[in-house]
């Protein structure tokens, strides 16, 4: 029998103890996080194995004086026991933490910091202990002050428009007498001592070159040919500017590269696109507001003939992609989406997922694909074409699904390693190996480096 919930950013099983430290990296990764649930007596599949009986009061002893001992500031957890299809499972709980970041005490805060990304517990690079800092403080990316900059880099005009325009003002709602108390107040600057800086929000929203201080704040569009990432690209377009002009850029793109059809209704010619329009806007604008601009790399979006594949830098702020209908939101860029929907872009948070899903229902299309890897989340839209319109190359036709998957991973990655396909297609490690060996006998990729940390790049 296998346990009724899959590993997630908050959900972790363990067939027994190893012999490494990787349950302490785990509870360290939950507690940096949104807590989470690690379960003792589970194989990676699922299936439920148990536990000793007779030694897991040993073994609960153990382990919370091992958590509590390695970690700092120390983590104290909550354990208990439960009987499953006859076998007993312990779990190992904890909730997040309010003094970010926890470390590994040996290790120290600069190499001992882990966080959870997907079902993975990676180990922190410097951007991302900084963000654990700031959200141990209630700060966000977004409204720190970009020293760099001066209010001669905001678009003022941009601004006074916004601020004319803004839902709140239209019905009547704070005044403001001067530009500068409501830049303050939408975190478009920010004032430290006697002195005023534009913030990342400022910048991104209304500033005159975003790019001069975010380089990799843009989305690339690639258009190709086939099902799989080739060098001819039907049509191209980098999109820069402020994030809504990004948004409407790369939005239009997509609609340009879709098939559409028409018939009469009455005396009229109705125009319908081959997949829902909303489902592309809610998932453009949901890379655009919640993707992590601290991570110097652009957002990316890739048309198939049978799918589009949205890029977004960043994994989810919460624990999301379990419950994708569930309208739950946890906001990384508060202040980007406060000024969207000031905009009037947003409706209600937490709705994109939801009018995503119904809309594909609606049209009874393949369910759209969300995944969220190491440090990034793709979005998968399926096309209405179907697949005996899809001319595949010849090298195409010769590989697996699995295999046409792992090369998808190419989109957001120069090289990739075997545990990048484990767990971004939650596959085991055998079949992940497996597949990889054939692409490479087949020359679609080659390895690079040897042992622990070979990894593949395609050719």
């Amino acid at each position: 029998m296998k346990y009724h919930e899959q590993e997630s950013s908050e959900l972790e099983f363990k067939r027994e103890i190893p012999k490494n430290d990787q349950i302490i990296k785990t509870i360290i990764g939950f507690c940096n996080q949104k807590g989470g649930k690690l379960i003792l007596g589970v194989d990676n599949d699922g299936t439920i194995i148990g536990v000793d009986e007779t030694k897991v009061q040993e073994i609960m002893e153990y382990l919370e004086k091992a958590i509590l001992d390695a970690s700092f500031p120390p983590i104290l957890t909550r354990l208990y026991l439960q009987h499953i299809a006859g076998k007993l499972l312990l779990f190992v709980e904890v909730a997040e933490g309010m003094n970010k970041p926890y470390y590994v005490k040996k290790d120290g805060k600069d190499n001992g910091v882990y966080i959870r990304l997907g079902r993975s517990t990676v180990k922190a690079n410097k951007d991302m202990i900084e963000e654990l800092k700031w959200d141990s403080r209630g700060l966000s990316f977004d409204t720190m002050p970009v020293y760099r900059a001066t209010e001669d880099d905001l678009d003022i005009a941009k601004i006074e428009r916004f601020l004319a325009t803004r839902k709140s003002a239209q019905s009547g709602q704070t005044a403001y007498d001067s530009i500068h108390k409501a830049m303050l107040a939408y975190d478009i600057m920010a004032r430290e001592q006697d002195h005023y800086y534009p913030t990342t929000c400022g910048i991104l929203l209304f500033g005159k070159n975003p790019q001069r201080f975010f380089s990799e704040a843009r989305i690339m569009c690639n258009n190709f040919p086939g099902i799989t990432l080739e060098r001819e690209i039907i049509a191209s377009k980098e999109c820069m500017g402020t994030l809504e002009e990004q948004f409407q850029a790369a939005y239009h793109f997509v609609l340009n590269q879709l098939y559409t059809s028409s018939k009469l209704v009455g005396v009229y010619r109705v125009e319908k696109l081959e997949i829902p329009a909303i489902a592309i806007r809610e998932i453009i604008m949901n890379a655009v507001i919640h993707r992590n601009y601290h991570i110097p790399g652009p957002g990316k979006i890739a048309v198939f003939k049978n799918r589009i594949e949205i890029f977004s830098p960043g994994s989810f702020e919460g624990p999301v992609l379990h419950n994708l209908k569930g309208g739950f939101t946890y906001l990384r860029n508060p202040a980007i989406c406060k000024i969207f929907r000031e905009m009037g872009l947003i409706e209600n948070f937490g709705f994109g997922f939801i009018d995503t899903f119904a809309s594909y229902e609606k049209e009874k299309l393949k369910a759209p694909e969300i995944i969220e890897g190491e440090n990034y989340v793709k979005c998968i839209l399926p096309r209405k074409t179907t697949e005996n319109k899809i001319k595949r190359s010849k090298t195409a036709t010769s590989l697996s699904d699995v295999q046409l998957q792992i090369l998808n991973l190419f989109m957001s990655a120069t090289d990739i390693s075997v545990s990048n396909v484990i767990n971004s297609l939650h596959l085991t490690r055998p079949t992940a190996t497996r597949n990889l060996a054939q692409l490479v006998q087949k020359k679609v990729i080659r390895k690079i480096g040897k042992g622990r940390g070979m990894r593949y790049a395609k050719i």
